[in-house]
């Protein structure tokens, strides 16, 4: 939403690398490392709930500062939360996510600089 409303492409393209990274990473090692669920389902780890939340944190927080960013942690923090607190997941499988999220849009993401981005470098 936010990519929309500051009319940011080069920001949203940034995101879909991220994104395709983070859900690249974690099912691979979903389908790679068969980890049984707290409920007894198979593939618990990583969380991909909670990458992605943490991938879309990370990205807001890098590209718009901590206003939105903050925020946006504490979402994805709840988010891990209630897969744990529902049985999908262990902790393992929440930080491992979290983990792939972030540094997966740590690595792609760049300050919004505004209408000054629109220049060719």
């Amino acid at each position: 939403g936010l990519t929309i409303g500051y009319r940011d492409g080069q920001g949203a393209f940034k995101f879909g690398e991220s994104a395709a990274l983070t859900l690249g990473v974690t099912y691979g090692l979903k389908y790679t490392i068969d980890a049984e669920r707290p409920d007894g389902g198979s593939q618990s780890f990583p969380s991909g709930h909670t990458s992605i939340s943490f991938c879309s944190a990370e990205f807001i927080r890098k590209r718009y500062g901590w206003e939105y960013g903050l925020p946006s942690y504490t979402v994805a923090s709840l988010v891990a939360y209630s897969r744990i607190d529902a049985g999908r997941h262990y902790t393992r499988d929440v930080v491992a996510g979290a983990a792939i999220g972030i540094i997966s849009s740590y690595i792609f993401t760049k300050p919004y600089k505004g209408w000054r981005e629109c220049t060719i470098n």
